[in-house]
């Protein structure tokens, strides 16, 4: 009995035009083989040594036909079974029905399986590292797999957040040679949002990511992990015959380690389905792979915040502080690493290192003594009464006294009945 991944393979190389000959030959199977799966098309399971005729065997090509004009639910199907002298159950023919449509969604995703530079899959795998203390913790394993050669690039990670997802991908690009047309993933939220009336509804972020290394993103249909085969098999191949008996000591040496074994095991093995090297095949891909972009995508945090007339921002329950000029807009936060770049349109305002905790006030006094120039200047052109409004803010009590500060400690000016000027 051959694999689902094989009897994919040969209605995939069929409809590229090839000889039952010539897919047995590739496949490395019996030509009866091919012949029997092309004439079926049915996917390879175990035999029953006994099986009864179904009640809906001589409605079964009835059912197709009307699945064949439009995606009809059992609940539209059945009834009109019945009009033909159907007597079953509405059960009996749901199943049937979910069968077929399983079938039909699968045959959807043949044309992806060998052509080369067209598809990639993406997986996450969760990996357990015991520490000496007896304490558990959890690494992450990002796999991108080419779907023509099974060339494979894994890096593992300590958090599954979307600015490492993406950097990911940045990395799994310039590893393999060049970016698929595709790439197909599950339904993880860090690229799919949600599902509305059956359209997806991809996450921003990831779509601008999308677009700027050229690749169209595909999920894959609810609860069918079989459309993914083609990197979740290579996920328990990576526990097999890399993870287990690994001494984990860092998230460095273990990325270090995992590179050598693809460069010298996994991507130069002969692969079970095609019969091959990797490396071979992959090197045949790599030309019809997309060239990698000029520049890696910024895949930076991005959050809009409005400047308060105190010339302060606030990001994550602590307060930034930033030039006076750009009081009242909107300014840009690009956030990575723990490193907060603040831009107003393409101006790089100030960079600041993310604050520890909460209700800190984190700042270069120099904006507040810029702006207490400015304010003099003011005055002088225009008459003392000029910036009324801010003067408060260029008083000696507002200058941060340290780079961080407690927000507790502008609590007593806020409630009143203490002078701003000490």
């Amino acid at each position: 009995m051959i694999s689902t991944e094989v009897f994919m393979d040969i209605f995939a190389l069929h409809n590229q035009g090839h000889s039952r000959r010539t897919i047995a030959k590739k496949l490395g199977i019996h030509r009866d083989t091919v012949k029997k799966h092309l004439e079926t098309g049915a996917f390879p399971g175990h035999r029953k040594m006994e099986k009864k005729i179904s009640i809906l065997a001589p409605y079964h090509q009835v059912i197709r036909d009307f699945l064949d004009e439009d995606d009809y639910q059992a609940t539209w199907i059945f009834p009109r079974l019945q009009n033909l002298g159907f007597v079953g159950s509405y059960e009996t023919v749901k199943r049937y029905v979910g069968t077929i449509k399983e079938q039909k969604s699968r045959l959807a995703y043949i044309r992806f399986e060998t052509e080369p530079g067209l598809q990639a899959q993406v997986d996450f795998g969760d990996f357990q590292v015991q520490e000496p203390n007896d304490h558990t913790t959890t690494v992450y394993a990002f796999a991108m797999v080419l779907g023509c050669s099974r060339g494979m690039q894994v890096e593992f990670i300590d958090r599954c957040s979307l600015e490492t997802f993406m950097d990911c991908h940045a990395n799994a690009f310039r590893y393999l040679g060049g970016v698929p047309a595709e790439i197909l993933y599950d339904n993880m939220k860090n690229v799919v949002i949600d599902r509305k009336e059956g359209k997806v509804n991809f996450n921003i972020e990831f779509l601008h990511l999308s677009r700027h290394y050229g690749f169209t993103p595909k999920a894959c249909p609810p609860y069918s992990p079989w459309v993914k085969g083609k990197v979740e098999r290579p996920m328990d191949y990576i526990r097999e015959r890399f993870w287990r008996g690994y001494k984990f000591t860092s998230i460095e040496a273990l990325n270090r380690d995992v590179r050598v074994w693809l460069d010298e095991t996994a991507n130069k093995r002969v692969h079970g389905t095609h019969h091959q090297p990797i490396i071979d095949r992959w090197l045949q891909e790599i030309p019809r792979l997309g060239a990698l972009p000029a520049s890696d995508y910024d895949t930076s945090i991005k959050v809009y915040r409005k400047v308060y007339k105190d010339c302060q921002i606030s990001y994550n329950a602590n307060r930034y502080l930033v030039p006076h000029h750009v009081v009242g807009k909107k300014i840009l936060l690009k956030i990575k690493k723990g490193l907060i770049r603040i831009f107003h349109d393409q101006e790089l305002l100030v960079t600041y290192q993310e604050a520890e905790g909460q209700h800190n006030v984190v700042g270069n006094r120099l904006f507040y003594e810029q702006l207490k120039l400015d304010q003099e200047q003011t005055r002088r052109k225009y008459g003392k009464h000029k910036g009324k409004a801010t003067r408060g803010l260029v008083t000696g009590t507002l200058f941060p006294q340290v780079e961080q500060r407690p927000m507790s400690e502008y609590d007593q000016f806020s409630q009143g009945g203490v002078s701003w000027n000490n």
